[in-house]
């Protein structure tokens, strides 16, 4: 069977043991990278910058271990180095010559300044996989905007799409660093591909991950839509995902997400409700729901008899008939759910200096080399000393 642990543990390995990883890069989008490598089994060793704003907030127990330093920073360790000072630049170089892949989210002009740009680097450590993450392609007329998730929300189409859904008048960004984490995924599927190049060739090459272009393409896998055609055969957006309606129904005692997409799955619903004359309804008897014009219909007819039965109730109708299915929780609840504990997605560990705390699980399972958490996200530094002797050591 498929494993996965969580908590932390001192062992395992992972189908990544024996890679090293430096994580050269700060807030979120680069750190989360790195941190998933480390997850199965990379050996991450973390520059620590002087001020790093995901240290940065009003929820922690010491200063510097917040929340999202947490959650994005286990299974690494941390070396402070000041990279304006000649002394650990060259510890910082010597590292990344004895590493196999590097990611990193400063400017182009700021790596270069520091000596630290791709073509530098290549030089002298020619198999490394260098990837460089920011907001904007470095050769385009945006690479000198500074990038959030926000504005990158907002530049790939995503902000429009939430308006377009929510039928709402302000532009509004989705509640989740989406663009950072959708980058951070391209960032670990794309070191992994340049990894198996290298490892087959010893040739290493610069990996380039704009944020701005990693959310677009995502966004336009099914938005893309009628645009997709040459002249555009209709509007971008997936219908299913604009349709007023699009949403949570109301049952007797609560929410329930109830997503019917066949004719089948309403006509079975409208039975279940007590509303057989609804499942007459010429529009649930053709061979397809036509999504433009009768959806959103039929979703305020679903609406209004949703109420006959309880969540509860409403699961069983769903589970008979394969209708996709799922109560409403606030977050609280869905991290509390039993599914999350019964698959340790949310285990509780005990970090040295920062207690109790929860651990958010690996979401993936290997039968014969399981990911792990191995180390804590460390205080700031806290490995200095033992890295740079193993740095010393690598010497001789």
């Amino acid at each position: 069977m498929a494993t996965r642990e969580s908590g932390a543990s001192a062992g395992g390995g992972g189908p990544l043991a024996g890679v090293r990883v430096i994580d050269l890069a700060t807030v979120v989008m680069g750190p989360y990278a790195a941190q998933v490598l480390g997850d199965l089994g990379a050996d991450v060793i973390k520059i620590e910058s002087p001020r790093d704003t995901v240290r940065n907030g009003m929820t922690y127990r010491h200063p510097g271990m917040t929340p999202l330093h947490l959650n994005v920073n286990r299974n690494k360790r941390s070396i402070s180095l000041n990279l304006k000072e000649e002394g650990d630049r060259d510890r910082a170089l010597r590292l990344i010559a004895r590493s196999d892949i590097l990611i990193c989210n400063m400017r182009v002009g700021a790596l270069r300044r520091l000596g630290l740009d791709y073509d530098t680097i290549a030089e002298a450590n020619p198999h490394l996989v260098y990837v460089h993450a920011q907001g904007f392609r470095p050769d385009s007329d945006r690479a000198r905007l500074a990038a959030y998730d926000e504005t990158v929300q907002a530049a790939s189409g995503l902000v429009d799409l939430a308006q377009r859904a929510g039928d709402i008048g302000v532009p509004t960004v989705l509640p989740s660093i989406l663009a950072d984490k959708v980058a951070a995924l391209t960032i670990v599927y794309s070191a992994l591909a340049a990894l198996v190049h290298q490892r087959a060739t010893g040739e290493g090459q610069l990996v380039e991950v704009p944020m701005t272009d990693a959310l677009l393409a995502f966004n336009l896998v099914e938005h893309l839509d009628g645009h997709t055609f040459d002249p555009p055969l209709g509007p971008t957006g997936f219908p299913n995902s604009l349709l007023k309606g699009h949403g949570a129904r109301r049952t007797k005692d609560g929410h329930a997400m109830v997503i019917p997409y066949s004719p089948q799955d309403f006509r079975a619903l409208f039975h279940a409700a007590g509303r057989p004359d609804l499942a007459r309804d010429p529009r649930v008897n053709a061979e397809r729901i036509d999504v433009r014009n009768d959806a959103a219909d039929l979703l305020e007819l679903l609406e209004s008899v949703t109420p006959a039965l309880t969540t509860d109730e409403w699961a069983e109708v769903c589970t008979e008939h394969s209708i996709p299915f799922g109560p409403v929780l606030r977050l609280e609840e869905a991290t509390s759910d039993p599914y999350v504990q019964g698959g340790h997605l949310l285990d509780v560990a005990e970090h040295p200096t920062e207690g109790s705390y929860r651990v958010i699980g690996i979401p993936t399972a290997f039968s014969a080399t399981p990911a792990s958490v191995r180390r804590h996200a460390p205080r700031p530094g806290q490995d200095t000393d033992d890295i740079l002797t193993e740095l010393e050591g690598s010497r001789s």
